[in-house]
This record gives structure tokens, C-alpha cells and sequence, in this order.
């Protein structure tokens, strides 16, 4: 791990599969415009939030020290999150959903440790060191949203993916770094979001992973909490807009109790919010995500299950009756007429496990092409293999080094040499091994003895299905990492120049250079950067002793909103801010 980030004993828990999405931090990086928008965005929220967002909120930022005045440090944030349990680690842009989701389990938050560009102050769809930070951070120094927060990640790390969700991940993480690109074309930016809108408006049927994302985005991103008449705001998303935090608080914005129906309520990431939804308190959010946890292939297993997986292409989990749990790629299911599954197979990497860690000898290379295994009752035996004591297995000639030949209810047929069995930690016999062995279904040849040693499933049923590894060691990755990278572009010798400028009024604020001339400033300004009005702000903040000064400054302010009337409000509040 970087040795910039290695601050939090949490960080050293996270698998391989998860570190390889954190990033530095690389402060030095963040310029003196990025400082004054996270100033400007800070002051602006904490000014406003104080009335409309939850109490824990301001608690929360001084709890885990995250100061108005600075963008925070990864490092001053793991040192003192610590203290609340919980680390952080930096990332590039929007990461997997299910490794996302990961992240929280270990109660670690995913912070994007870009920030936005100053055209985008009030709003970007991508994650920034704003949202995440000043957003998520102080909302997990409230002991139960914290709970929340870990258990909805364990969950939701579990949830199955669909083809479609892959496509759409991919979509919004490009239309965010296109956004944010300072360099990107109107062409470019159309293109993006028309890929997303196309997207959202494809009719599929929701995936878990598609439902988790929805009651995610309507609780920790866009969450009310209190009353339909009289909510408080808790979500990120909300907490880091200026424009969103106003809105959702009008008449326009519908009110909604919370439920389990949120699960299937979509949302546009390019837009604002129509409606949101209010929590009574954050324990009803606990008993929300179980009541849709009941619901998922996690705990309900069986075809509906398998066939989640099969459609999914990722990596992922059956555990079946025995406790035997199957890792890999699932590609093929045989049903019988009670759409109970009777055989499954994988295709590629598959490991074997049992009670989240990999069976000795079963791991990859042991099982490399993939893994197929028939499942169920014996023909004429009212008894699975899996329930029979030793006097049972010996009734019916399950003998190690004799050949046996026996059929499943199913009518699928084995015939081998059986050479050794693996048993839980109760005694029960998970797996059975054969060499020579021939398995058919019908006219169908499942398995030859050219394939090499067959291993046999033990269980009457598939109790559980779920995304990801039962044993994280078993693969080298489970999931994938985008293509689509993150922008750096070079700065133009005015994007410089305008920087520099902002570096000093920085210095005269933190009083590291008093003799630096704010008058000088403002008439370069004036001159060589008549689009810029943030730095205005700053100089009208500090030019409160030269009142002459400051009615000039006022007075071009006033001139950029009549000229420039998208911006006019936000320059608004950044006189209100100073004059009150």
C-alpha cells in the first residue's frame, strides 16, 4: 500500500482485489482555484445547512476534522476517523459498484479525491473530494448511520450484477470524467450523456445490484430523515450541492415516507431529483435494507438464483445444503419440472469452499477449465448422500477405492471409481471424489474420464447465490477495472497566470505574505481574466479595510451577473456570505 495513504489499521484488513483502486492522494496537486472552491462550497453549505440538514451533520465535520477553509488530507482523515472506527482511501472517479459496496463493509470510505472544476461548482455528476468528504464524512460520526452504512455494503456487495448494470457503470463514469475534462467538447459531453439517457431509458428488467444502487441513491446519496412535512438532510449528494440542498427543501420536490418501494424507484444522475424520500430515523433504514436483503438471491438461493448468476458473467457463489460453496463464472443449469436445480456448471477459474475459505486442493489451479457437479436426491432412496451416517454410505456401497454406479431422482446417472471424500467440520460428507467417471443425462455425456478427476457436489439444494468469491484469496481479482481513466490536461499559460493570482490572495488571507497588493490583483483581474468572479468574492471578503476598494469590487461583481446571468446567484451568495 502507498505510503502516503497507509494511516488507518483498517486499510491494512482490505483484500488485494480492493487495493488495487486506491490511488494517492497527491495533495500538492490540489491549486489555489481548487482551494478556493472547496472554501467557497464549504462556507456557502455550512451556512446553509446549519437550518435544513440533521444535526449530525455539523457534529460530524468537527468530529472528523474536516475544516472549511482547506481541502482535508487522506492522512489528517484516517488519523482521526480512527477514532469512529472507520478509515478512507482515494480513488479515480465512480469504481465498480460491487467493489464500492466492499469498501463500506470494511468500513472504509471511497472518497474521489479529485474536485470539481469551478464551471461546475454548484453540481457535477462525478465524485469529488466535495461530495465525498464534506458529504459522507460527517454522517458517519452518528454510531447508528454508521451501522447503516457498514451493513448496507456487506449486503450490497453480495447483489448480482446484470450485463445491462456494466454497461451503465461504464456510461456514467465516462459522462463524469467527460464532464469534468476541462478540455472536452460540446460534441464529446452530447455524446456522453446521450449513451447514458439511452441507457436509462432501456427497459430491463432490475438487477439486485440495479435495486441496492436505488435504495442507495435514495438514502446515503439524496436521504431526508424527520418528517414528509418537516424533513432534515442527511444524503451526500444533497449535503455537497448548493443548488440541490435548496431545491429538495421546495414544494417542487415531492415528499415521500420511506420504504422498500424505493427499490424500484430509477433515478437520472444528470438531473435534479423529483421526489425524494424521508426516513422516520436511521434505524428504519436497517429495517428497510433487511426486509429487501429477504428478498434477494443471498438468502433465497435456488434456480431464480443460479440463473441471476448465469446471466450476470461475473464471478459469483452458490452455496448449496451442504455448506460446499462454489466460486467462478456460471454458465449452465439443468432444472427439473419443480424448477429445482439438478446440475450447474462453470466455466474457467472455479474454487471450492467452505465456510468462506477455499478447500485445500480445490482452488483454482486445481479446477482451472471450470466445475459442473449434478445435484439433489438419490433414485429410490428417500435419503440424500448428504444426510447418510457412515452406516448409510456403507449400505449403499460408497466405498473409498470401489467403483459404484448410482442415479439421481433427476435421472442423471454416475459411474466412477470412488476414491476419497471431504467432510464439514460436522462430519457431514461435502464432496466426493472419482476418477474414471462417466455422468449423463438423457442422451447427453455431462462428463468423460478423459476430463480427469470428477468431483462431486454434495447437496439437495442451492441455498444461497451471490456476487464475488466465497473466499476473496481464491482469485486474483473479482472485479474489473475501467478503461476509461481520468483526465489530466495541461494548463494553458493563462489557466497558470489566473492560478498564481489565487496563490496570493490565498497567502494574503492565511497572512503568510501581508504585503502582497489586493488592488494590484484586482485590476489584473479586471484586465486578463474578466471571466472569473470567485476570486472577486475572496478579494471583496478581504478588502473589508479599504471600503473604497471594496465598492469596486462590489461594483464588478454586480456588472459579471447582469453580463453573465447562469452565474448571477452563485456570486450572490458569495456577497451575502461576506456581508453577513
Amino acid at each position: 500500500m502507498n505510503e502516503n495513504i497507509e494511516t488507518n489499521p483498517l486499510l491494512d484488513r482490505l483484500p488485494p482485489h480492493l487495493q488495487q483502486y486506491i490511488k494517492p492522494q497527491n495533495y500538492d496537486d490540489y491549486t489555489a482555484i481548487n482551494q478556493a472552491v472547496w472554501r467557497y462550497v464549504m462556507r456557502k453549505s455550512v451556512s446553509y445547512l446549519s437550518t435544513v440538514a440533521h444535526n449530525s451533520y455539523l457534529n460530524g465535520l468537527q468530529k472528523t476534522g474536516i475544516s472549511i477553509d482547506n481541502i482535508p488530507s487522506m492522512y489528517g482523515m484516517n488519523r482521526i476517523l480512527k477514532e469512529i472506527g472507520w478509515a478512507a482511501v482515494a480513488v479515480d472517479g465512480f469504481i465498480p459498484p460491487n467493489a464500492f459496496m466492499e469498501f463500506q463493509a470494511y468500513k472504509v470510505l471511497v472518497i474521489a479525491s479529485d474536485i470539481r472544476q469551478l464551471e461546475h461548482i454548484s453540481y457535477t455528476p462525478a465524485p469529488d473530494i466535495i461530495h465525498e468528504a464534506a458529504g459522507h464524512a460527517p454522517i458517519i460520526a452518528n454510531p447508528d448511520y454508521a451501522e447503516y452504512l457498514r451493513r448496507f455494503g456487506e449486503i450490497g456487495a453480495k447483489a448480482i450484477l446484470s450485463a445491462h448494470d456494466n454497461d451503465m457503470y461504464e456510461a456514467v463514469r465516462k459522462l463524469s470524467i467527460v464532464k469534468e475534462a476541462p478540455g472536452s467538447s460540446e460534441a464529446e459531453i452530447e455524446a456522453a450523456e446521450i449513451r447514458v439517457n439511452k441507457l436509462q431509458a432501456k427497459k430491463v428488467e432490475l438487477s439486485e445490484m440495479a435495486m441496492i444502487r436505488n435504495l442507495h441513491w435514495w438514502t446515503v446519496e439524496y436521504g431526508l430523515i424527520g418528517t414528509v412535512e418537516n424533513p432534515k438532510i442527511y444524503g451526500a449528494g444533497l449535503l455537497s450541492s448548493i443548488g440541490e440542498s435548496k431545491w429538495c427543501m421546495t414544494d417542487e420536490v415531492k415528499k415521500l415516507p420511506y420504504s422498500v418501494d424505493a427499490a424500484y424507484q430509477e433515478f437520472d444522475i444528470t438531473k435534479p431529483q423529483p421526489q425524494l424520500y424521508v426516513t422516520p430515523d436511521f434505524s428504519y433504514l436497517m429495517q428497510v435494507l433487511e426486509e429487501f436483503a429477504s428478498t434477494m438471491a443471498l438468502r433465497k438461493g435456488g434456480f431464480r438464483g443460479l440463473r441471476k448468476l448465469i446471466e450476470s458473467k461475473k464471478i459469483g457463489t452458490i452455496e448449496l445444503s451442504t455448506g460446499l460453496q462454489v466460486s467462478g463464472v456460471f454458465t449452465e443449469m439443468i432444472t427439473n419440472e419443480d424448477n429445482e436445480v439438478v446440475f450447474f456448471r462453470t466455466e474457467g477459474p472455479t474454487a471450492l469452499s467452505n465456510r468462506e475459505k477455499e478447500l485445500i486442493g480445490h482452488g483454482v489451479t486445481m479446477h482451472p477449465h471450470g466445475f459442473s457437479s449434478p445435484l439433489g436426491k438419490l433414485k429410490g432412496i428417500n435419503l440424500a448422500i448428504e444426510d447418510m451416517s457412515p452406516r448409510d454410505l456403507k449400505a449403499y456401497n460408497f466405498y473409498d477405492g470401489e467403483r459404484i454406479a448410482f442415479e439421481y431422482e433427476s435421472g442423471i446417472k454416475v459411474e466412477g471409481l470412488n476414491v476419497t471424500g471431504i467432510r464439514n467440520i460436522f462430519g457431514k460428507l461435502i464432496l466426493i471424489q472419482f476418477t474414471d467417471c462417466t455422468v449423463t443425462y438423457k442422451d447427453r455425456v455431462l462428463f468423460k474420464p478423459e476430463y480427469g478427476t470428477f468431483d462431486l457436489a454434495l447437496g439437495k439444494k442451492i441455498v444461497s447465490a451471490y456476487a464475488g468469491a466465497a473466499d476473496y484469496n481464491s482469485f486474483d481479482t473479482m472485479h474489473f477495472k475501467s478503461e476509461t481513466l481520468t483526465v489530466k490536461v495541461e494548463k494553458s499559460k493563462a489557466d497558470e497566470d489566473l492560478e498564481a493570482l489565487y496563490a496570493k490572495v490565498r497567502e494574503f488571507r492565511t497572512q503568510k505574505d501581508a504585503s502582497i497588493s489586493l488592488e494590484t490583483i484586482f485590476e489584473t483581474l479586471k484586465s486578463q481574466h474578466p471571466k472569473d468572479w470567485l476570486l472577486l468574492v475572496e478579494l471583496f471578503e478581504l478588502t473589508r479595510n479599504q471600503p473604497d476598494l471594496q465598492e469596486q469590487i462590489l461594483q464588478h461583481l454586480q456588472t459579471i451577473q447582469t453580463e453573465r446571468q447562469e452565474i448571477a446567484h452563485l456570486i450572490q451568495d458569495g456577497i451575502d456570505l461576506v456581508k453577513h
